[in-house]
């Protein structure tokens, strides 16, 4: 029987392109009002909300900035207004994540990264902790990454960043549990898509034989994750880590 997430309302930041485009179409399929967020590239951002609209999905269009407050309280009060309480929140907005030495990084760098991963899912919580907490009811689950498992380096910001950001959903899924609200992860592994067209094809065709399903992961592959972790069928399943990458941490 298909997930059913009829009545429910979902935040995906970052939702215009690649996983998080996918995940919020798929939110939307499982019977979700959907927020779809963007900062850059309105054309591209018009695009994806046509495409939920078209697939029947009752859906708006936010531009913000999903780590700063002014940002997330801009994407709840719209929702609010057109949609209804939000209570499905899906972190997965990003910058670019160049790999680097350390020496070729500064601190402006490492604090973007931690204002993504960390301060991001920290602002979301605390603007949409209220109506979940009275409901009853909620679901975060951020977009963390294979990297902090598989300790990937020359790439210590990023790792950093989404170690800490494991951290604080493990934290926060003990502390919300007694309120009806669970924090899961999704951490994929590298999956191209449009924001990784121009990366080497030797870097690729490194990553894509050590794949033990033999196959690229694909959007829709992280996306139905989500959708597992936002259904009622996982209100029993919080502070869980699940990796989708074909088999590449099997610990």
């Amino acid at each position: 029987m298909p997930l059913d997430l009829t009545g429910h309302v979902a935040l995906v930041t970052g939702s215009t392109t690649g996983l998080g485009r996918a995940t919020a179409l798929a939110l939307g399929k499982a019977g979700a009002k959907v927020v779809v967020n963007y900062v850059n590239n309105q054309s591209r951002a018009e695009a994806a909300l046509a495409e939920m609209t078209d697939a029947g999905i009752e859906a708006i269009l936010t531009r913000a900035d999903a780590s700063s407050a002014e940002g997330v309280d801009t994407m709840f009060s719209a929702a609010e207004h057109r949609l209804g309480n939000v209570d499905i929140i899906v972190a997965n907005a990003t910058p670019d994540q160049p790999l680097r030495p350390i020496e070729e990084y500064d601190w402006d760098f490492y604090q973007q990264m931690i204002d993504f991963f960390i301060k991001s899912p920290f602002l979301l919580a605390k603007r949409g902790l209220p109506n979940m907490k009275a409901a009853g009811w909620g679901r975060f689950i951020n977009i963390t990454s294979e990297v902090f498992h598989r300790s990937v380096a020359p790439f210590s910001a990023y790792v950093a960043a989404k170690g800490g950001q494991i951290g604080w959903s493990r934290s926060m899924s003990r502390e919300l549990a007694p309120c009806g609200i669970t924090v899961n992860m999704v951490a994929p592994g590298w999956i191209p898509v449009e924001r990784h067209e121009s990366d080497p094809q030797e870097m690729k065709d490194e990553y894509r034989a050590l794949i033990p399903a033999n196959r690229w992961g694909v959007p829709r592959d992280v996306a139905d994750a989500v959708v597992y972790f936002a259904s009622e069928e996982a209100s029993f399943v919080t502070g869980q880590t699940l990796c989708v990458n074909g088999g590449m941490t099997p610990w």
